[in-house]
């Protein structure tokens, strides 16, 4: 390690995920390189690790082993998980965020349980009653963020204008946009369409008085188009279009091979379009976006997709990395203050109904 060079603990569950421990150790390795000053704590089955970290010595000498031999299966209902998994590889590294020796933690396991358990054990920052999953979306413009993906399958107007809030810090710090365009979804842009709470978190993200660049409503298409760089949902609704999109890439790129495949023609064709075809892989391959962040927690952690690989989970390693750099939950917390500070009006409807009358 040069001199001077900040070190930045990051813990993970080495046991969580379809392709885990293996692909939580490669993964390491590919973060080690992108980012020499990591430093692992690695929560799961000493006799499991060991072997693997036998061929890994880049990440054998810049991890520490914190044995368990119980883990959070894929298909653990959250209570249960909460209940009986105190001792898990899940829960242990959650834990070490609350203690301070880790800095985040990443896991690749149960979703259910990775958010109970983080919300239990890092609880929440001031002003933020329910957390929420953000990640990067692909658009035409670039990237945006969206939120919320799955943490709150109902969520009131309250809850929508804490996770524009977020959303806004969230892009701030990791897009790098100074005044990032904030939009809710809905099933249209006219004002008297949707939910009663959607409309309702309409008109209180029309009247804060701050530095919130607030859009509008916006439709579906409107996201892949780039309208905005932060997209607000609930998690009902954030988890199908996650899911939508991410079955509308893997459609489109069975086409294109299946489409140049089907003929000596097309074989040709598709040679001759290397260059062209790897750039749409690439911009397709939503394995560079892996890695959601649970916004609102009094800690940072970042769930990866189950089914992820060692490249996948190298970049979700990577987004916890920019979130520590960023100070991301020191930026929440300051513009939830300035959101419900005694000089500005209060997130509820009543203030928003007051001013009316």
């Amino acid at each position: 390690m040069p001199a001077g060079k900040l070190q930045l603990p990051i813990a993970l569950d080495a046991m969580g995920g379809d392709n885990a421990p293996a692909s939580v150790i490669r993964g390491a390795e590919m973060a080690l390189i992108r980012h020499p000053g990591l430093r692992f704590l690695l929560f799961g089955n000493r006799f499991m690790l060991e072997p693997l970290l036998q061929d890994v010595q880049l990440v054998r000498a810049a991890s520490e082993i914190i044995h368990t031999e119980e883990m959070i299966a894929g298909d653990d209902k959250p209570s249960i998980a909460v209940r009986r998994g105190r001792n898990s590889s899940m829960w242990l590294a959650i834990d070490s965020v609350k203690s301070g020796k880790s800095c985040a933690i990443v896991s690749a396991g149960n979703t259910g349980a990775l958010m109970a358990m983080s919300k239990l054990i890092l609880r929440t920052l001031p002003g933020i009653s329910r957390p929420a999953i953000a990640a990067l979306f692909p658009t035409l413009r670039g990237e945006c963020v969206m939120l919320d993906l799955g943490a709150n399958v109902e969520s009131d107007e309250n809850d929508l204008c804490r996770f524009a809030i977020m959303g806004d810090a969230f892009a701030r710090a990791v897009l790098g946009l100074s005044r990032p365009r904030v939009g809710l979804l809905n099933v249209g842009s006219e004002e008297l369409k949707g939910r009663n709470e959607v409309k309702a978190a309409h008109q209180m993200l029309k009247t804060i008085n701050s530095d919130l660049n607030y859009h509008g409503f916006i439709e579906g298409n409107d996201i892949a188009e780039g309208a905005v760089d932060v997209v607000v949902t609930d998690g009902f609704t954030g988890n199908i279009a996650l899911k939508t999109a991410e079955g509308a890439a893997r459609l489109i790129r069975t086409y294109l091979r299946d489409a140049f495949s089907s003929s000596i023609i097309a074989k040709s064709g598709a040679v001759l379009a290397t260059g062209a075809l790897k750039a749409v892989k690439e911009k397709l391959d939503d394995r560079k976006r892996n890695g959601a962040m649970f916004l609102g927690l009094n800690g940072i952690a970042v769930k990866s997709h189950g089914g992820a690989d060692a490249f996948s989970f190298c970049n979700a390693i990577s987004v916890a990395v920019e979130l520590v750099k960023h100070n991301i939950n020191v930026k929440i917390t300051d513009e939830i203050t300035a959101y419900t500070n005694p000089q500005t009006p209060p997130l509820s409807m009543d203030a928003i109904e007051g001013e009316a009358d």
